[in-house]
């Protein structure tokens, strides 16, 4: 598996249908983005935008934990993992009924996508089965689905779509040369080497980061290169903005500024015009004004729901009465 860091400023090669395109985004060019005064790049980022989406709709997704805490990885981010003292509890897996009825009241509230997330390495036999049951039920309900069940091994990404599954999640997080710095359980690769089972098997891919975890412009304009040069982009790219949990190795991470979030959001826009941008976790802390931004810059889908995995959302009246505010729909 060929590792991003030796093909971003490389010349275009032949490469398999699932293998990272020929570069289009150098770590380089992406850089100049971030460094274009702000109204200029906001300017440019809007009309992409306007390119390939409407730019006054907005995708609503909603987010559950079916399996909570006691994740043996070390993501310094995470308040599930079992390394970490946080107030996070381990919980089982969820029953599927209690999945559909979460389904059934997103469904209610407007959300078109139900995303389910479980904390672990990755999934084993019998708990795809569980999941396997899971996807079916929420996808008889007429919603579109998406799981991120951490690593996958050979198979378990055809037995996934089986199941009829649209979307894997699964976040590169961060730049490759940054990973390191806050993950060693696994590797940047082995992140890549999943998202290549799940395009393999002919299942959209959901995959973005987290911003804020100490990492410089540098870094954030190689995670938005990585991303954009996959084969293709993802059909969907989550932004996050890190909400320091206490206990986790990041709790007094120093919050990035806004304008930097913005120019993240406005270079995933223009880097990967045909992906849904989705502003993400952090969102709950943001300001009206700023979400209006973000959204000029290119973010066109949010998490319509409460709670996200562990952490609180904007919450769903908090959106509805934002959304009437600057004439934005959803989708």
């Amino acid at each position: 598996m060929n590792t991003f860091a030796a093909v971003l400023d490389t010349p275009p090669q032949t490469v398999s249908p699932v293998a990272p395109a020929p570069a289009k985004w150098s770590v380089s060019k992406v850089e100049a983005l971030f460094q274009m005064p702000l109204m200029d790049l906001l300017d440019r980022a809007h009309q992409v935008h306007k390119e390939n989406f409407n730019p006054n709709e907005v995708q609503r997704s909603a987010l559950i934990s079916i399996k909570t805490g006691g994740c043996s990885e070390d993501c310094s981010y995470c308040s599930q993992s079992a390394r970490y003292h946080t107030a996070t509890e381990r919980e089982g897996l969820m029953q599927v009924e209690d999945v559909v009825k979460a389904a059934k009241e997103a469904k209610a509230n407007g959300a078109t996508r139900f995303c389910m997330g479980a904390a672990w390495r990755g999934p084993k036999e019998k708990q795809m089965e569980v999941v396997t049951q899971m996807i079916r039920e929420v996808k008889a309900l007429g919603m579109e689905t998406c799981v991120t069940l951490g690593m996958l091994k050979e198979g378990q990404a055809e037995q996934l779509k089986e199941a009829g599954l649209d979307y894997y999640n699964h976040n590169l997080d961060t730049d490759s040369e940054f990973y390191a710095n806050l993950i060693t359980t696994h590797t940047h690769t082995d992140r890549l080497n999943t998202i290549d089972l799940v395009r393999r098997a002919g299942i959209k891919i959901c995959s973005g980061g987290i911003l804020g975890m100490g990492e410089s412009r540098r870094n954030r304009a190689a995670l938005v290169a990585q991303l954009a040069n996959l084969n293709p982009p993802p059909d969907s790219v989550p932004i996050n903005n890190l909400i320091p949990i206490p206990g986790t190795p990041l709790a007094d991470a120093e919050r990035l500024d806004n304008f930097e979030f913005l120019r993240t959001i406005a270079a995933a826009r223009i880097a990967m015009p045909k992906s849904y941008v989705r502003l993400s976790a952090g969102r709950e802390s943001m300001s009206e004004e700023f979400q209006a931004l973000c959204f000029f810059a290119g973010a066109n889908s949010i998490f319509y729901c409460d709670k996200l995995l562990t952490a609180l959302n904007a919450g769903t009246n908090r959106d509805a009465a934002l959304f009437e505010k600057l004439g934005l729909s959803f989708v």
